[in-house]
């Protein structure tokens, strides 16, 4: 045998039809069938008891089964602890800001087509096929809008803070919309006469208390920490949210708009988007404090907004409270602040202090009837110091003198004609 073939068997060749006709065949497989049968029954009657019998013997135990469960999906959970503060930072205000929508009667008009060429007409006896669209009184008011603006509520009976600008027309009325769609008549209180600040009023619907905002501290920002920036944008979409950082703080701006302009000092300057309609909401650190209030943006950049440090906003807040009016203490000068290049341009003898000057139109250097006018203070004058501190272009002497009260006595060191002088004064009142 070649050791690599396998050996040939050769297999008795099955006779199946002769096969299938024996009859203790067919009793085999019937037995081996049923068997099979009744065998698997009974396996499952005696696992069934088993069973029960494991199931009574846990239970004893205090250990439970575990049960079939219709999976539900889960709600979307935050990926970061950042996106879970500011989710919750959104969630905790959010009833807190209303949208501030801005009403007045305007007189009804109505559009009438003008001919232009009618004169060249009647001389040329040819008629002109031009008309220009032109608008004219019909007579009577309606009621429009005519803007709106954001605000939040910070206090339980309803006050409301907001940008002067927003409420400056004095002849319009408001509304707040609350996030749940009410909709409140606002009442202004008081315009700051400094700041681009106001307070509103609006009436609680029964005794339920308002939401009002918890407030941070806005001395204590950092450039890089994160802000979130709620407003009414565009006066359409409500309660739009963006997120950015602190991008600058003191920062000095002159701020235009609703008829008004005005420097605003110390702002917060922020990448969270601000659009128009942002006007007044609030700035919130991660916490869901609110640091800051919305009020300007640069439209020829991109993501350059301004926000109003809220510490700025809180002695307006307790003054409206306990008296019902903002009011400054007021010392009734026009200035310009000195640095090295005014002094070189006008050879002044310092570098520093408030320099009294009549305004860009014209207006007086000293206000009639102010505390300066009293003491004696004229224009040329300068402000070295205000109560000891030193006035530069950083600490301005408005940022001096919001420290103080009306009626406060300070002593101001001023330098005339080459001559220091130290005068008391006695503070006015400012308010608008």
């Amino acid at each position: 045998m070649d050791p690599y073939e396998l050996p040939k068997f050769n297999f008795p060749k099955l006779n199946l039809p002769q096969l299938f006709k024996n009859k203790i065949l067919w009793l085999v497989i019937l037995i081996i069938f049923l068997s099979s049968c009744f065998g698997f029954l009974a396996g499952l009657i005696s696992g069934s008891i088993y069973y029960s019998q494991i199931k009574n013997y846990l239970s004893t135990l205090n250990i439970e089964i575990p049960q079939s469960k219709t999976i539900t999906p889960k709600e979307y959970l935050p990926q970061t602890s950042q996106e879970e503060a500011i989710i919750k930072a959104v969630e905790d205000i959010s009833p807190s800001v209303v949208s501030i929508v801005i009403t007045k009667d305007v007189p009804i008009m109505e559009q009438y087509f003008y001919n232009p060429f009618e004169e060249f007409e009647q001389f040329f006896g040819t008629p002109f096929e031009f008309q220009i669209p032109q608008y004219r009184e019909k007579g009577g008011t309606e009621k429009q809008e005519i803007g709106g603006g954001t605000g939040f509520i910070v206090s339980e009976d309803g006050l409301i803070l907001t940008n002067k600008h927003v409420v400056l027309d004095q002849t319009a009325d408001y509304t707040a919309f609350t996030n749940d769609g009410k909709s409140y008549p606002a009442k202004v209180l008081a315009r700051d006469p400094v700041q681009d600040i106001a307070i509103l009023k609006i009436d609680r619907d029964g005794t339920v208390p308002f939401s009002a905002v918890k407030f941070g501290d806005s001395d204590k920002l950092q450039v890089g920490q994160t802000v979130i920036a709620i407003g009414n944008a565009l006066g359409e979409f409500r309660n739009t949210v963006s997120v950015g950082v602190i991008s600058g703080l003191g920062r000095t701006i002159t701020a235009s708009g609703g008829g008004m302009a005005e420097t605003l000092e110390d702002i917060i300057q922020t990448d969270a988007a601000i659009n128009q309609g942002n006007s007044g909401g609030p700035l919130l650190n991660s916490k869901g404090e609110v640091v800051g209030m919305n009020t300007a943006m640069v439209l020829e950049a991109q993501s350059i907004g301004f926000a109003i440090p809220i510490n700025k906003a809180k002695k307006d807040i307790e003054q409206v409270k306990t008296s019902g009016k903002i009011i400054y203490p007021f010392l009734g000068v026009r200035y310009v602040l000195i640095n090295e290049k005014i002094q070189q341009d006008n050879n002044l003898p310092v570098s520093y202090g408030a320099w009294i000057q009549k305004g860009e139109n014209g207006e007086a250097a000293i206000y009639a009837g102010s505390a300066a006018e009293k003491t004696g203070l004229k224009e040329d004058d300068i402000i070295l110091e205000f109560n000891g501190e030193k006035i530069t272009t950083e600490n301005t002497l408005a940022k001096i003198i919001m420290k103080y009260n009306p009626r406060d006595k300070v002593v101001l060191k001023i330098l005339r004609n080459g001559q220091e002088q130290r005068v008391e004064v006695t503070l006015g009142e400012r308010n608008e």
